[in-house]
């Protein structure tokens, strides 16, 4: 034995060595992305719940006006547009409402006024559901559920809608 105290590899064993530290580097390279690709959405604020403009309080008042407006979404990286509707109303305390226009039942499109056997009432077409002015459901109609409605604020002049929340109001005679 010499005195230096160094000890030597074999040939095989730095093979083994190279191969596994290479192995490791590529497989490193291979699974950060996938991992970057789980976590990542989780990490980014997401701007679907912001509130829009969607006009003047002054525009709206007791009867319904239906108002389209467009929200940005964003699920992982696929972001996109998408315009909805609401029915607003103002009552004469200056309370606004702002109502989803799907209906409870099976999720037709209500609109404003249109039966002629049952006026100042929103309508589905679709199997006959009836809701009041307030969007509260009209009990023995198909749906069991009043109309959701959006959160609201009124900043600045302006009348902003936020996400869609379910209508507390219970069903009334009609």
């Amino acid at each position: 034995m010499s005195g230096s105290g160094k000890r030597e590899i074999s040939r095989r064993t730095f093979l083994n060595y190279a191969l596994m530290g290479t192995g490791g580097f590529l497989a490193a390279g291979m699974i950060t992305p996938m991992i970057r690709f789980a976590i990542d959405p989780v990490l980014k604020h997401s701007a679907g719940g912001d509130r829009v403009a969607v006009g003047s309080p002054d525009e709206f008042g007791a009867d319904p006006k239906r108002v389209e407006f467009k929200v940005h979404t964003k699920d992982g990286w696929y972001e996109t547009e998408t315009t909805m509707t609401a029915w607003v109303t103002k009552d004469e305390k200056g309370q606004i409402l702002a109502l989803s226009p799907v209906c409870k039942h099976l999720g037709c499109t209500v609109d404003w006024n249109t039966s002629p056997e049952h006026p100042n009432e929103y309508f589905c077409p679709c199997h006959m559901g009836r809701y009041s002015v307030k969007g509260e459901h009209i009990l023995n109609t198909p749906p069991l559920k009043s109309l959701d409605e959006y959160e609201s604020e009124v900043k600045d002049g302006k009348l902003y809608l936020g996400k869609i929340i379910p209508n507390p109001r219970p069903g009334v005679n009609g």
